[in-house]
């Protein structure tokens, strides 16, 4: 699919090379993965319409969207938005799946699920697919019920569950280069909080919400000072802006 590329310098690209080319893995520290944060928001400001953020999206932006999961070892959702969006297979596409495993990824991106209380939506899609894999953190035990996904259970500590944990055990126990965060606002909003956030995708919907509860692409505390960001790109599809951002 071809955009219009705005920034660093007009042109029309092909988003499939371009997100072909980030080799995110690469950027890894040793101490957890590379952190990538995927968000729609409305022109006025929302992350959802009517309880959803698929109404914000359009063509473009699901190519996109899938298009980022293909590039990274692990995606990372919040468990109110795995179970709302009803999460299924990471990767339906047999095409993507084999493009991942010619550049040495596994063909399913390991999906990473966290929970303090030990309720996991397993009654999602998600869970009911034989190829997935799934990595649930808890501080409490889970039941899983009929579960037909490939699931590891990694109990931690209630005062050593923190994110930063989390990665790093991505990292070491994982082996997971590369972490693809899909929200919700929360989860992002503390990715925040412990500074794991390394780039921001962010879709500007040429779309109106006006109004309601919907919530922005982050919530909970307020940073304790603001985060500057460096712009990577700025493409255009349809009036709908994508914006990378780097942040330092």
């Amino acid at each position: 699919m071809e955009f219009r590329q705005l920034l660093p310098q007009p042109d029309r690209v092909d988003v499939a090379a371009l997100l072909a080319s980030m080799d995110l893995a690469a950027r890894a520290g040793r101490e957890r993965p590379y952190v990538v944060a995927n968000f729609i928001m409305s022109a006025d400001g929302r992350g959802a319409f009517q309880g959803r953020s698929g109404g914000l999206g359009d063509p473009a932006d699901r190519f996109l969207f899938h298009g980022l999961r293909e590039q990274v070892d692990a995606v990372f959702a919040g468990t109110r938005t795995l179970k709302i969006e009803r999460y299924g297979r990471i990767i339906r596409d047999p095409d993507a799946r084999r493009r991942r495993a010619e550049a040495g990824r596994t063909p399913e991106p390991l999906a990473v699920v966290v929970s303090r209380s030990g309720e996991v939506p397993s009654d999602i899609p998600l869970f009911a697919e034989p190829e997935a894999r799934i990595a649930v953190f808890s501080a409490a035990p889970v039941e899983l019920g009929e579960c037909r996904a490939q699931v590891e259970l990694v109990r931690l500590d209630p005062g050593e569950l923190t994110l930063t944990t989390v990665l790093r055990r991505l990292r070491s126990d994982f082996g997971a280069g590369s972490l693809l965060c899909e929200g919700g606002p929360t989860v992002f909003g503390s990715l925040l909080q412990e500074h794991l956030v390394d780039e921001l995708f962010l879709t500007v919907a040429p779309k109106l919400v006006g109004g309601g509860a919907a919530p922005t692409i982050s919530s909970g505390t307020e940073l304790k000072q603001l985060q500057p960001m460096e712009i990577v790109w700025e493409l255009e599809h349809d009036g709908a802006l994508y914006l990378r951002y780097k942040l330092p």
